[in-house]
């Protein structure tokens, strides 16, 4: 099993900066990426960013070249740095842990960290 605790949520204006983190714990060893998803009100779950266990990136293009996401030296947290934030990026951000690969992979999920982007 693995646990995954996020932080970093809050209130900006837009324009502005904020930076996630999600911490990983328990078997630890057998997740192969990490990511972050995001669900506005009224809409479906959606991919933000994922970063494999040897480091390949992939983002949503409605984030490429505002978002980053990274990892930790620890390999068991990872970070998401949101700049030039809108207030369509408002939502609730989920970090993500997957083991497994193609029809096998399973998924587990934080609890969710509200972000918020005035006008």
């Amino acid at each position: 099993q693995v646990q995954l605790v996020e932080s970093g949520g809050g209130l900006v204006q837009a324009g502005g900066s904020l930076r996630l983190s999600c911490v990983a714990s328990g078997s630890i060893f057998i997740i192969n990426a990490m990511g972050w998803y995001r669900q506005a009100p009224g809409k479906q779950r959606e991919l933000v960013a994922t970063i494999t266990s040897s480091g390949n990136t992939n983002y949503s293009d409605s984030v490429k070249g505002r978002f980053a996401i990274s990892r930790g030296n620890a390999k068991n947290t990872v970070y998401l740095q949101m700049n030039s934030l809108k207030p369509e990026d408002t939502a609730i951000y989920y970090c993500n842990a997957k083991k497994g690969w193609g029809a096998a992979t399973y998924n587990y999920w934080g609890q969710g960290t509200q972000v918020t982007v005035s006008s």
